[in-house]
């Protein structure tokens, strides 16, 4: 056996004997067989206990685990095999450089992996249904935390291969510095954009006002947020000047204030108003989608009997809400039909005092003359009325 492995212990390929080459490469082979199937066993007996439990620990390192890359399986087959030939003292910290840079991208494929799965479950748990796409929130730490892994990474090889990563870094610091005062405002919306995330006033799909600007929530990017308005235009807003103004989210909104006025004429009585105020009190709770909070004789207005009526509609929906209200208005108006009043309509009495003059012959005797009235009316106003807040 000696005499038959004898010329090839002599024959030499880079310095190392062909039966050196042989072994290495048999170890090789050998130990990506080896890793592939203990792997495969690991994802198979994880699989299956996962399918048991309800927790998603389990989950993700399946899915993680079976997204190795078969790539460095090899690489790290081939450097088990390298490890068994008779290389020199710096080969040998060359390979070992080597298996760390590996081992150290493989842990971040991992890790990467892991944070998309997270992501994943985070989004599917705060979407709804007809959200079509990915929250700020999700993008903004999806980014974050992938950008840190791979700065991790980076440096961890850096200072492995020998470079001083704390010149670097501090280098880094200063350039950063600069790149921060010129790109402030990107900056300044990235922050804005931050804040959306973690604090939520609102997320894709929300119906919000904003200034005189009302729609739908389309986009939030790192940015600018996009609408979608209710005459359907696009509307691009930065963060930063969003955050600056009051955001009405009206998807968050559980029920509708509705605040109206109504006048009725002087001739009125005060039985005919107790009547009126009866009357619609029960129009308003006669419906199940109104809750009445109240209806009171308010003041004595200028060429009117002053009413305020609140109640509220127990959902947010605005159609609805009009729909209610145009039902109260009709009936209203039947009802004090039936009891005999108007509405009232602005108009406004003059009193016009006579011009003095020198009395005649004619006029000794008679009275002073009585100051002429004249009522000068304008045209009925309609009802007046501070209703809900403008349609999402």
């Amino acid at each position: 056996m000696n005499a038959l492995t004898e010329p090839f212990r002599e024959l030499l390929i880079g310095g190392i004997s062909v039966q050196n080459w042989a072994l290495g490469i048999a170890v090789a082979l050998i130990a990506y067989l080896v890793m592939s199937l203990a792997l495969r066993y690991a994802v198979s007996r994880m699989k299956a206990i996962a399918e048991r439990t309800d927790n998603h620990v389990d989950d993700t390192l399946v899915e993680v685990l079976g997204d190795t890359n078969r790539v460095f399986l090899v690489l790290t087959a081939v450097l088990i095999g390298v490890g068994m030939l008779d290389l020199g003292g710096r080969w040998g910290t060359r390979v070992s450089q080597l298996w760390f840079l590996t081992l150290a991208l493989q842990f971040g494929l991992w890790f990467n992996k892991a944070i998309g799965i997270a992501l994943r479950r985070y989004v599917s748990r705060h979407t709804s249904a007809g959200m079509t796409q990915v929250s700020a929130s999700s993008t903004l730490m999806s980014w974050a935390l992938r950008t840190v892994l791979w700065v991790i990474v980076l440096l961890a090889i850096l200072s492995n291969l020998g470079v001083n990563i704390t010149a670097f870094v501090a280098s880094l610091g200063v350039g950063g510095i600069a790149i921060a005062l010129a790109v402030q405002n990107i900056l300044g919306d990235l922050f804005a954009s931050l804040s959306i995330a973690v604090d939520k006033p609102f997320e894709v799909g929300d119906a919000i006002g904003v200034g005189s600007i009302s729609g739908t929530v389309q986009h939030i990017g790192l940015k600018t947020t996009r609408l979608r308005s209710t005459s359907g235009e696009e509307i691009v807003i930065s963060n930063t000047d969003l955050l600056k103004q009051v955001v009405k989210n009206y998807r968050r909104m559980q029920e509708r204030r509705i605040a109206f006025n109504f006048g009725l004429s002087y001739d009125t009585t005060p039985e005919q108003i107790e009547a009126v105020q009866r009357s619609v009190r029960q129009l308003i709770e006669a419906r199940e989608a109104l809750r009445l909070d109240r209806v009171h004789f308010q003041s004595f207005g200028e060429s009117a009997l002053t009413f305020e009526v609140v109640y509220f509609v127990t959902t947010p929906n605005y159609g609805l809400y009009m729909d209610e209200q145009q039902r109260l208005n009709l009936e209203m108006m039947r009802a004090f039909a039936r009891l005999g009043v108007q509405f009232a309509f602005p108009s406004r009495t003059v009193y016009i005092a006579p011009t003095a003059a020198r009395p005649t012959p004619d006029d000794r005797g008679r009275r002073s003359a009585e100051p002429e009235v004249v009522t000068r009316s304008v045209p009925p106003a309609a009802v007046a009325g501070r209703g809900a807040e403008a349609a999402p």
